[in-house]
């Protein structure tokens, strides 16, 4: 778990969250829309129940986090905050459904029909995205954009489950630009199959996300810091 300071980030934490609202909203001004259609989700991936905390007392609501077993531990201490929404981020592994459904509000990283029943099998109600790959990293989990009629037909058959977008990682660059042709076939891959939501951009690149019609960007490292381990 990443080491956190309460005292020490407190203060950083609520002068980066400053930056970051400023980055939407000048990145939202660029391409003409509305902030307010931007969700900012926290990443508190690796950081303790108090770093989440903290980022709710400032006003977020929205987290993400990359591990099953990791939030796992981390629920019992988070279940007091009221109005808090925790996607999955992270690839799932089917076994792994179940618990993801008890503790998640949301999970982004759909990538087949088999994990969708199993989500569905745990008879909660639950927002799901689909992940679509849009590299060739081997590395990479999601869905081939050419198995998306078959996918988001599989989601919508299951009652308990509500699909609200596709979801996408780049190939990672410290080059903002070079996620922008990743960013804008999401953007049409959506507009085809008629879905709004878009979950893309981080700390690096969200302004270029943003600009492509990015309706969640997730944001870690600008809020929280390097994920050093203690």
């Amino acid at each position: 778990m990443a080491y956190w300071n309460v005292q020490l980030a407190v203060e950083t934490l609520k002068e980066r969250l400053a930056a970051v609202r400023a980055r939407i909203e000048a990145a939202a001004e660029r391409a003409r829309r509305d902030p307010a259609d931007i969700a900012l989700l926290a990443v508190t991936k690796l950081f303790p129940a108090a770093a989440v905390a903290e980022a709710y007392a400032l006003g977020l609501r929205e987290f993400g986090e990359n591990y099953v077993q990791e939030f796992a531990g981390k629920a019992p201490e988070l279940r007091g905050l009221p109005g808090a929404r925790f996607h999955l981020i992270g690839h799932l592994q089917s076994n792994k459904s179940g618990l993801a459904a008890e503790l998640f509000d949301c999970v982004q990283t759909v990538d087949s029909a088999k994990l969708a029943r199993r989500l569905e099998s745990a008879g909660r109600k639950l927002e799901v995205m689909l992940e679509v790959k849009l590299s060739g990293e081997a590395a990479k989990s999601g869905a081939d954009p050419g198995e998306l009629p078959e996918l988001i037909a599989a989601v919508r058959e299951c009652p308990h489950l509500a699909l609200t977008g596709l979801m996408t990682m780049p190939p990672w660059s410290e080059d903002p630009e070079a996620a922008r042709p990743h960013f804008r076939r999401l953007r049409e891959l959506a507009g085809r199959h008629e879905l709004r939501g878009l979950s893309m951009g981080m700390s690096h690149d969200l302004e270029t996300a943003i600009e492509e019609g990015a309706t969640c960007v997730r944001v870690g490292t600008a809020l929280f810091g390097a994920r050093k381990r203690a």
